[in-house]
């Protein structure tokens, strides 16, 4: 079905895989196009609950972004590749109402550090780096990078990263709070799973509700705590608030709906 991605639904956990291990998996025209079309898969089809999204082969993520695209660009045409991209892919990815995890495994640069930063949260291997080394390039990050990276780590750090280019690897992401997880890379996919099928036993509206919700913090137009509460009372009327508070009281699981 796509050129540059591997995907696969396994009860419910849908498994994104950019390909393009020969290119270190970096984002040209048509993975960002295919990005695009696979993030409104999970919008669209009901039987995906989670998604997870990584690189092909143990060595990238995502390792930035195709550089030969670049050599045409004007002013207009830059604005208009970092647009299209944070249409498609960045901003859909973030305001998803079904979680979207990142498992970093390797070199996470880029576009590929923002990619992975749209994403709900992130685990990474041991071996991943993480960087936004545009300014390299005369550039700065156009796919959301500076905004997310101070939303995550700080301004301070984000700004060093930012104004340097330097790397950072995976334990100094953690301490940063970049990454949830790190662990062997092996055991990279089977944690992110794992995570994602835990969240698939809650309540799939609460879940978008905290997705939502939590969003609102960076969000200038909304006031979070009015959307909590908002959120909070709406969610009383739902048939999976009725079971939750059914099964705590006669002490057995739920069995959500999603309704």
């Amino acid at each position: 079905m796509y050129q540059t991605l591997l995907t696969r639904n396994e009860a419910g956990i849908f498994y994104i895989t950019v390909n393009r291990p020969e290119k270190l998996n970096a984002l040209n025209k048509i993975v960002i196009s295919e990005l695009g079309a696979a993030i409104e898969e999970i919008y669209t089809n009901p039987n995906i609950k989670v998604a997870i999204i990584t690189g092909a082969g143990e060595k990238a993520f995502v390792a930035g972004a195709d550089i030969s695209e670049f050599q045409q660009l004007d002013a207009t045409g830059g604005r208009q590749l970092a647009a299209k991209g944070q249409e498609l892919v960045f901003d859909k990815i973030e305001r998803c109402p079904k979680p979207v995890i990142a498992a970093v495994n390797g070199f996470a640069l880029g576009g590929g550090c923002e990619l992975a930063m749209a994403c709900h949260f992130r685990l990474a291997g041991s071996n991943a780096k993480f960087g936004q080394p545009e300014v390299n390039l005369g550039l700065i990050p156009g796919y959301g990078g500076t905004q997310r990276l101070v939303q995550l780590i700080g301004k301070g750090r984000a700004l060093e990263l930012l104004m340097t280019g330097a790397m950072i690897d995976a334990d100094t992401a953690l301490r940063y709070g970049l990454i949830n997880h790190m662990l062997p890379l092996t055991e990279l996919l089977p944690k992110t799973t794992e995570i994602a099928k835990l969240i698939m036993t809650k309540a799939p509206l609460a879940i978008t509700g905290c997705i939502h919700t939590a969003n609102a913090v960076y969000d200038q137009t909304q006031n979070g705590f009015e959307l909590e509460i908002a959120t909070f009372g709406t969610l009383f009327e739902t048939e999976d608030a009725k079971e939750g508070a059914r099964a705590f009281l006669e002490k057995r699981k739920p069995a959500f709906q999603g309704k």
